[in-house]
């Protein structure tokens, strides 16, 4: 999930901003134990100075993993500071995972600047990323519930992206094609786990770990429909908002949710669009081709829908194990409209 999420919006915005005057301070404190150079690299990828490192007011993203984690703290019956070391801990585990993924991608923007590995080198991001995640786990070492959740993230994530990375050479049609339900299983690790962690990890740091596996089925559902619809930002989204060049999925050839609805139904147009991809990296007007087809074929509206139900199925889970009118629904049925 990245640059084009959704964004919290109406009586959500409050809760945010609660949960972003708690987090800063605390990761700041954080990322000042590295070395200055670290420091100074982490301070960029987290949108608070230039590459020279100057103050910047930069985009340091939406926070939403965070939120979630003292949110989910407060709706167990704790304060929003009883879940900030799991809310640091997933923002740095974020923060890391996007460094990796730039590199991975040959992504070279990230929030409408340079992505940490074209303004410092592939060498010092990795050492940048690194250096995040070791912060992250610091957050948490000496709790055992919330520990093994953030340990349990870790590894679905690196599953997750691990299957996106073999998704690339798989083929377009065929016996080896990639299907919807492997997709979701994709998306589940790559960005369902690290909302599970923070939700299930909070809920027993506010003192209900009983609740602890069905939060992280929460926080796992929403992850789920965040990626989807960050699939279809990757094609349709405005560069303005998502700092990303548009249709750089398609030049790639990832197989995203929009994409693999259109080939999974087979026939004329999934053949068109295969060629048409086949085409892409090196031809614009067949980039632009396969955009049009895929919206033609209905992939965008059948990766929207299917956000809406993995959405939908984490507000049921929510209702049975958090219930109540609290901040974090709030801001999940805030998120789910703009998916919609």
């Amino acid at each position: 999930m990245n640059a084009g999420q959704p964004v919290a919006s109406g009586p959500a915005d409050e809760a945010i901003s609660r949960c972003r005057r708690l987090l800063e301070p605390a990761l700041r404190e954080a990322v000042s134990g590295l070395h200055p150079w670290g420091a100074r690299m982490a301070a960029f990828t987290l949108g608070w100075s230039d590459v020279d490192g100057r103050p910047a007011d930069g985009d340091g993203g939406k926070h939403l993993r965070p939120a979630v984690a003292m949110l989910a703290a407060e709706a167990a019956g704790a304060s929003l500071e009883t879940g900030l070391p799991g809310a640091v801990a997933v923002e740095l585990v974020h923060a890391f995972s996007l460094v990796h993924d730039d590199i991975m991608d040959l992504d070279e923007q990230r929030r409408h600047r340079q992505a940490l590995w074209k303004a410092y080198g592939v060498g010092p991001a990795l050492l940048a990323g690194d250096a995040l995640l070791a912060l992250a786990v610091a957050r948490l070492a000496g709790t055992d519930v919330p520990m093994r959740y953030l340990s349990r993230a870790l590894v679905e994530l690196v599953q997750g992206q691990t299957r996106d990375l073999a998704f690339e050479s798989r083929p377009w049609l065929g016996r080896d094609a990639v299907t919807v339900e492997e997709y979701e299983e994709m998306a589940a690790g790559k960005t369902g786990s690290l909302l599970g962690a923070a939700a299930a990890h909070s809920v027993a740091l506010g003192g209900k770990p009983e609740l602890a596996e069905r939060a992280w089925e929460m926080g796992c559902a929403f992850g789920v429909a965040f990626q989807i619809y960050d699939d279809v930002l990757g094609i349709w989204g405005d560069p303005a908002v998502t700092g990303k060049p548009v249709h750089g999925d398609l030049r790639r050839g990832k197989k995203t949710l929009p994409v693999l609805a259109v080939l999974s139904a087979g026939g004329p147009p999934a053949r068109e669009l295969a060629l048409a991809l086949d085409a892409a990296a090196e031809d614009e007007d067949a980039v632009r081709h396969a955009a049009r087809l895929v919206e033609h074929a209905g992939g965008r509206r059948a990766a929207l829908d299917l956000a809406a139900r993995h959405a939908a199925s984490a507000m049921d889970v929510m209702a049975g194990c958090l219930p109540g009118d609290t901040a974090l629904r709030a801001l999940c049925l805030s998120l789910i409209g703009r998916i919609g």
